[in-house]
């Protein structure tokens, strides 16, 4: 009989430290958290890794560089409250997430939203919140004016600028060639021209080229076209630009093979590009907008063992959790080849025995898996999964309704 094949190693995570054989989250046991939760399985999000991860942050950009979360990485009220108090801004991506932000604190001034399919009702909505709408179609101006005239409110605007560059290496693409996001380069200028007609309150530009990047020479280069792009357009505005969102795209480590992103290249260029901008852009804010890497790292998926089988000479660990509360860990969202995220038996952090086992969920299909032919610590029904690097992109994510399973909990510890 062959031996089942093992995946390799993965990033070491170090993040979370463990303890008497458990897993800690902010120093509490992950048994403790469990019992406290009351079932299983839950996401766990840990306060003081958040905390880490905006100041090493701070410490590695230039100060006058503000930090803004995007709260579609998680939109847990708890943890946007958290990092409300923490970041300089908040984006959103839908009226529902606005709400949250406002009641999490945000300051409206610093509040922006994007979103290529806007409706009329989310459009008023954001005129009457004060917040700064980024433009992203023609379409969206009329609405805009009326939304002014009617609330004797000023519609405050950026466009969101679909660059003519892609941003390299990127995990997801979010400009460059056709995309549904932003408007083409090219156009901006007539879509400023209209702006200016209409009256609005143009404020600047949002450019952003991709997402989940790990090499740092490839954002500084998106960054340095897209602030050549940002100053070549500011010559089209109705006024001068005040703000610059230059995206963000920086990545995690996920899979084997994978390293931490560098930050002192992209916090040397970032001082250049401040430099720069006092004299091509002096009124801007210079805005960096961050949504896995301030919270992906942070989180914890925590799923039991039901049941421990064998079939045909691979090991199956069945838990209670899956796809349907953790898609990206199952590797359906958006991995062309799946790989395995980081993951631990959480009750089992000291076993020096491992076996090669694969973690699969309840759901009747064989795409609800959680790692495949992983070497883990030996585990038994009972124990406790713990799926790493799981702060992003996890529960809301994730069709939680799919075969009528209960939904997953989420606590922020």
């Amino acid at each position: 009989m062959t031996e089942p094949r093992q995946a390799p190693t993965h990033t070491p995570m170090s993040q979370f430290r463990s303890a008497g054989g458990e897993l800690l989250v902010n120093a509490q046991p992950i048994s403790r958290i469990a019992a406290r939760v009351g079932h299983t399985p839950f996401y766990a999000y840990d306060r003081s890794l958040l905390d880490a991860r905006v100041a090493q942050l701070r410490a590695a950009l230039p100060a006058a560089v503000k930090l803004h979360y995007a709260m579609k990485a998680n939109p847990m009220p708890a943890l946007v409250c958290h990092m409300a108090r923490l970041v300089d801004g908040i984006d959103v991506a839908s009226a529902g997430e606005l709400l949250v932000a406002l009641n999490a604190g945000a300051d409206p001034q610093e509040i922006s939203f994007a979103g290529p399919g806007k409706t009329e009702a989310e459009l008023h909505q954001a005129v009457a919140a004060g917040i700064l709408v980024n433009v992203e179609s023609f379409r969206e101006v009329p609405i805009l004016a009326a939304a002014q005239q009617a609330l004797g409110l000023p519609a405050r605007v950026a466009v969101r600028v679909n660059p003519d560059f892609e941003l390299k290496s990127s995990g997801m693409k979010m400009g460059g060639g056709p995309k549904q996001f932003g408007v083409d380069a090219e156009q901006v200028p007539e879509l400023l021209a209209e702006i200016g007609r209409a009256g609005l309150a143009f404020e600047g530009f949002h450019l952003f080229a991709g997402s989940q990047n790990l090499k740092p020479e490839s954002i500084v280069e998106a960054q340095q076209k897209s602030f050549a792009l940002a100053c070549r357009l500011a010559e089209h505005a109705p006024s001068p630009v005040r703000f610059l969102n230059l995206g963000g795209g920086f990545g995690i480590p996920y899979f084997p093979g994978e390293q931490p992103l560098d930050l002192a290249p992209i916090g040397a260029n970032l001082a250049d590009i401040v430099e720069q901008a006092k004299t091509a852009l002096p009124q801007a804010e210079i805005v960096i907008e961050l949504g896995r890497y301030f919270v992906g790292e942070a989180g914890l998926y925590i799923a039991r063992v039901l049941d421990k089988k064998v079939s045909r000479g691979l090991t199956y660990l069945v838990t209670d959790g899956g796809l349907h509360h953790h898609l990206s860990a199952s590797g359906n969202f958006g991995q062309v080849i799946r790989k395995n995220y980081p993951a631990a038996i959480a009750n089992r952090m000291d076993a020096a025995t491992t076996e090669a086992v694969s973690v699969v969920g309840p759901l009747c299909t064989p795409l609800d898996l959680l790692a495949d032919r992983m070497s883990l610590p030996a585990a038994e029904p009972g124990d406790l999964v713990a799926i790493y690097q799981s702060g992003a992109y996890g529960a809301t994510a994730s069709p939680q309704r799919f075969l009528g399973h209960p939904g997953v909990v989420e606590v922020l510890v």
